[in-house]
């Protein structure tokens, strides 16, 4: 077996000679393992920016090269500052400042959580700058996306270069980037949606430079528990998903679960949540819910199967732009016939979502038990009173009556 040996060494027609840069000052060796000996092949032929190789090679070959720090004049980068360039240029970063030896960029967004209302705008604050700071303005590439929630893949909302911008899936024609000030790359989303909620991240990009800030954005609303028609633990965690969709709703999290749990919500009976996790909120520790020997708080199942556990859910609505309101009638209405009676007041039905968020938010207080959307007969209290249910405010639920029943009026929803 002999050894072959290969010599990778700088030219002197590299530009800039004897200033370290893109081409290699030290030597290279790397070790060869041929099965027959070998005469030593001629050298390719130099030309001004190349290196020469010396040596023969055989095969198979196997090349162990020497760690790259014992190179010298190799430039400097770790992922976070500008790498020393001759003459001040550095590969896609365009001509400025010189030597941009220990550069920093820096992103700054906001620590606290961001809250706001569905249908309503909110500008995500994102600005950047560099340290020590730049006097000439460098061409910077932004992007904008949501970051996976619960397996949920990332989304892509917006990217740019200088005045040009392209915004992907359902946020087409609702964000732009808001450039009010200097270096000020916001974000602004028009017509907040139930699933806009979550965590964004906002990157700058300058050549081969990156860094970025999150922003956490948080809807108004509230949580409530939800059962089956045909009673508890009825779901498993896709048809929670679908339940709370058809409230005009979504699994809640665990924050905002916890969130709830904080202003007081009690309930004992185990509900999923968007991660998958089963947990319920107690605020009163008793015998059915898990003895007096613990603390309140919010207990956890853990993660439980997808398919095959179920349980009741934890859904979340966010604020209304619309109205919910009880509809004055003469008459106690069927089911089917307080749909039609919505409809022929230039409304809809409500759903139990949007009779959550209409007592939450705007103080809805009727004592009459009225029709949903799903066929349960509800009423909200905001302030509890005798003859109207417990003296805790809430929205009271006569669960699900028979259909044809004439017992009930109705909620009915009108948007805006």
């Amino acid at each position: 077996m002999l050894y072959n040996f290969l010599s990778i060494e700088r030219m002197s027609g590299c530009w800039n000679p004897g200033v370290p840069g893109p081409c290699l000052r030290a030597s290279l060796t790397g070790l060869f393992f041929s099965s027959s000996q070998s005469a030593p092949a001629p050298a390719f032929p130099g030309t001004p920016g190349r290196c020469h190789v010396h040596g023969a090679m055989g095969l198979p070959l196997l090349v162990l090269l020497l760690p790259l720090r014992c190179v010298s004049g190799l430039p400097f980068y770790n992922g976070f500052y500008y790498s020393n360039s001759p003459n001040g240029w550095s590969p896609g970063q365009g001509h400025g400042e010189g030597i941009f030896n220990g550069v920093k960029l820096v992103v700054e967004t906001p620590e606290e959580i961001l809250f706001s209302y569905r249908g309503a705008n909110v500008t995500l604050p994102c600005r950047y700058h560099y340290e020590p700071a730049l006097v000439s303005p460098r061409p910077v590439r932004i992007k904008w996306w949501k970051l996976s929630e619960n397996g949920a893949p990332e989304q892509d909302v917006l990217v740019a270069i200088g005045l040009r911008h392209r915004a992907f899936g359902d946020y087409r024609g609702r964000v732009h980037l808001w450039q009010e000030r200097e270096r000020e790359v916001s974000l602004e989303i028009r017509d907040l949606r139930l699933e806009d909620y979550g965590r964004y991240r906002c990157e700058v990009i300058d050549g081969l430079e990156d860094e970025s800030g999150l922003v956490e954005l948080e809807l108004r609303g509230v949580v409530f528990p939800y059962q089956h028609p045909q009673g508890r633990y009825q779901f498993n965690f896709h048809e929670a998903q679908w339940a709370c969709e058809e409230q005009d709703a979504v699994v809640a999290s665990f924050e905002q679960l916890f969130r709830a749990w904080e202003e007081g919500l009690d309930w004992c009976n185990a509900g999923w949540l968007q991660d998958a996790s089963v947990q319920y909120p107690i605020t009163q520790a008793r015998h059915p819910c898990g003895g007096l020997g613990l603390a309140p708080g919010v207990r956890s199942y853990g993660p439980r199967h997808r398919r095959l556990h179920r349980y009741d859910v934890f859904c979340f609505a966010a604020a209304l732009r619309g109205q919910v309101y009880y509809l004055e009638h003469p008459e106690k209405l069927t089911l089917a016939e307080a749909k039609e009676a919505c409809q022929e007041d230039g409304a809809q039905i409500a759903k139990v979502g949007q009779l959550f968020a209409a007592w939450k938010f705007h103080g809805l207080d009727r004592c009459d038990a009225g029709w949903l959307a799903d066929g349960s007969a509800r009423y909200p209290v905001a302030h509890p009173r005798r003859n109207c249910g417990s003296l805790e405010p809430g929205v009271r639920s006569f669960g699900f009556p028979d259909p044809h029943s004439r017992k009930y009026g109705v909620y009915c929803y009108r948007p805006r």
